[in-house]
């Protein structure tokens, strides 16, 4: 079975992206680790899959699948990579689209410089949105915020501050995020049973009060370059403790992103880059890569 795909970028955070329009896609758990692979696949954060909407107003349907296989709810920087394929696809020459996701409906505009503003709806930060078991937690107020003190394996306990933007956000600040834990605390938060469907992680440094740095362990995809979801929930945890007003430009080690908050409604602004397209034979890419899965030790 041979699929047309995309490759994609947003501010460094990749995709393979698949039209589900003109072209039958059954996406598998399987068949996307195999895509995403980076040695026996295409390579991808996330594989985006575009489909005919069942909701009312949309004009698709938008789906996002982790490198792990795992399907998500949301992606900000797949958002705007989806509304520049659409276009460039000539899907739809409608601008601004709509696009359904798995908890509602996104409206996306790309503008003259070829840049893409998501309106990310709306936020909410107690612990059943998650959802999070707060119980027997510590817990103090922090401007608007409420900061949770989460006990972890390696014996941290880091202040976070609990988002939900579609799909879950635990933001921390540091002090240097270029030192930040990533890479070793990451993967506990993401993974923490009080977590019941898992969790992003973010670390962001307060550079002034309309600019951060980011770096984001992601659910199923390790730390990316970027991340869009994660972006919109470090600017609404910064905006609610006190440290930050909109706007708020957000540095993330693939580039740029423009974040606006006005106390209920998240909008992103960002790059969206068509890297090259091709075509995959699936079976014969999903049976290669389940053959490197079944030799390792």
């Amino acid at each position: 079975m041979i699929w047309n795909f995309t490759k994609m970028q947003g501010a460094g955070n990749d995709f393979v992206v698949l039209d589900g329009v003109r072209q039958r896609i059954e996406m598998t758990p399987e068949r996307a680790r195999a895509l995403g692979d980076r040695h026996f696949g295409i390579g991808a954060d996330q594989i985006l899959l575009v489909e005919t909407p069942s909701h009312p107003e949309a004009d698709f349907r938008y789906r996002i699948f982790n490198c792990d296989g795992s399907e998500v709810e949301h992606c900000g920087n797949g958002a705007r990579c989806f509304v520049r394929f659409v276009h460039e696809q000539k899907l739809s020459g409608r601008n601004p689209l709509k696009a359904e996701i798995a908890t509602g409906l996104l409206v996306l505009d790309q503008g003259a410089d070829g840049e893409v503003r998501v309106d990310m709806g709306q936020t909410r930060y107690e612990p059943e949105a998650l959802p999070f078991d707060a119980q027997g937690l510590a817990s103090r107020p922090c401007g608007d915020d409420t900061l949770w003190t989460l006990p972890l394996p390696d014996g941290s306990s880091p202040e976070i501050s609990l988002v939900a933007i579609s799909n879950p956000h635990a933001v921390q600040v540091v002090d240097d995020v270029d030192a930040a834990p990533v890479a070793t605390q990451g993967p506990l938060i993401e993974s923490h049973p009080r977590f019941a469907h898992r969790v992003n992680a973010g670390y962001m440094q307060v550079l002034g009060r309309n600019e951060i740095k980011l770096r984001v362990y992601e659910r199923g995809a390790g730390e990316t370059l970027a991340c869009g979801t994660g972006a919109c929930a470090a600017v609404a945890a910064g905006i609610r403790r006190g440290l930050l007003d909109s706007p708020v430009r957000v540095r993330t080690r693939g580039g740029l992103l423009t974040v606006a908050w006005d106390g209920q409604h998240l909008s992103m602004q960002g790059p969206a880059v068509t890297v090259f397209q091709g075509q995959v034979d699936i079976d014969a890419l999903t049976a290669s890569f389940n053959t490197k899965e079944a030799a390792r030790p």
